[in-house]
Formats: C-alpha cells, structure tokens, sequence
C-alpha cells in the first residue's frame, strides 16, 4: 500500500504534536512561606500580631493574580492566619498539612501539578524546599525573620528552580 505525500505528511505532523504533547507535562509551582510575625502569649498556639496580619494581607496581593490552586498550612493559628486573606481573595480552602511528615507531604505536591501555596514554619518551611529539591538557603532566624518567599518550579521534566524573594518590612 502505498500512502500519497499528503497523508504522510499529515501523519508526522500528527505524530510530532502527539509526541510533544506527551513531552510538555504540567509543572508544579510551589510559593513557601514561614507564618508572619506571631503573638508572643506564651501559648503554643498564638495568632498574629498585627504587623503579622498586614503581612499576611501583603501576601496575599502579592499573589492574588498568579493563579494559585491550592493553599496548604499546618493546623497552627498562625499559619492559617498566614493563609487566610489568599483563601479569600482566591475562594479556595485551606488544606491542613502534617509538618511532621514532611515526605509524604512532599509526594503529593509533587503529584498534583497546580500553583500551591504553602504556609510552614521556621523548621519546616527550608526542610520543605529542600525536599522539593530546590535550595533552601541559610536557616531561617526564629526569633526574627518573616519576609521569605520561596518560589519552588518543578518542570515536567523533573527540573526544579528555586527563588528566594522577600517581602514586607524585615524583622
């Protein structure tokens, strides 16, 4: 059987566009945050201050147009207050994660392509960018540092960039 130019031309145009298409697979935008500054009640549990609140809201500005999907944080007051104004803004809900189980974590982020957002604290927000296998950077300072802004891309090929932003006053 012999295929006229027309058809087979068609058909490696067919093929090349199925073949990049199966090449272009979805990446994975993962926005990191420590929590913004917290009340100093002596709780386990404080909410934010309300320096904390306006950074909280600068956040969520910030990141209102970039198409976000999902909104991660830990069940602390102050990570979902962290949260809380990008939820709204966006009308998506906030997703508890386990900071404590920061692989599992990891394998679903990287399972679910999208733009997350991701709001941890000072211990768990670096561990977390490393194991999304992006540079973490110097150790957050506890008593001090809110402004990081982790920008994590996972390409469908498995490559992964990393950019640290501040924003908001520091300290």
């Amino acid at each position: 059987m012999r295929l006229s130019r027309p058809l087979v031309l068609g058909l490696v145009l067919f093929l090349g566009l199925v073949a990049s298409a199966a090449a272009q697979q979805p990446s994975t935008v993962v926005y990191l945050v420590r929590h913004a500054e917290k009340q100093d009640d002596g709780s386990r549990n404080p909410a934010l201050t309300a320096q904390g609140a306006e950074r909280a809201r600068l956040l969520s500005h910030m990141l209102q147009d970039a198409g976000i999907t999902h909104i991660h944080s830990t069940e602390f007051k102050r990570t979902q207050l962290t949260a809380a104004p990008l939820a709204e803004a966006t009308g998506l809900e906030v997703a508890s994660y386990d900071p404590r189980d920061l692989p599992a974590f990891t394998a679903w982020l990287k399972a679910n392509p999208g733009r997350h957002l991701v709001s941890g604290h000072s211990n768990t927000t670096p561990g977390l960018v490393a194991a999304l296998g992006g540079e973490p950077g110097e150790p957050i300072e506890e008593a001090e540092e809110y402004d990081r802004l982790y920008i994590v891309t996972i390409d469908g090929d498995g490559t992964v960039t990393t950019v640290l932003l501040r924003y908001g006053p520091a300290g």
